[in-house]
């Protein structure tokens, strides 16, 4: 690809988040799960909208799922921070959350940590 092709699926996803962001929030019932991929890593967020602050989070970096995640390959990493985010989510006393998925199209890794989420419990 070239740069000018990778800036402009950048202002594209960019242009969609704050598009999104205009119609969703999340509030202390109803907070905000948020997720970020990159090349190598997935992250989640339960963000809670009016006060501005992260309750919880989630990621293929924590401490607590790293040995588990030795040999397996992108979507299956997913799935295990689905389930650890549904797991501190619970832990916290969060059942219901809005989900936000960054601009980034609801398949592969997105659509797994979703799914891994709602299987744990969460419900969005």
């Amino acid at each position: 690809m070239r740069k000018s092709e990778i800036k402009k699926k950048y202002k594209q996803r960019k242009r969609r988040v704050f598009r999104v962001r205009k119609k969703i929030s999340g509030n202390e019932k109803n907070p905000r799960l948020c997720i970020y991929k990159s090349l190598r890593h997935i992250y989640a967020q339960i963000i809670d909208d009016t006060k501005g602050k992260t309750l919880t989070s989630a990621s293929t970096l924590s401490p607590q799922i790293k040995e588990e995640l030795t040999g397996k390959n992108k979507s299956e990493k997913s799935r295990v921070v689905g389930k650890l985010i549904a797991e501190r989510a619970k832990e916290i006393g969060i059942e219901n959350v809005v989900f936000d998925r960054h601009g980034f199209k609801y398949q592969g890794r997105v659509k797994t940590l979703a799914e891994a989420a709602r299987e744990t419990g969460l419900k969005f």
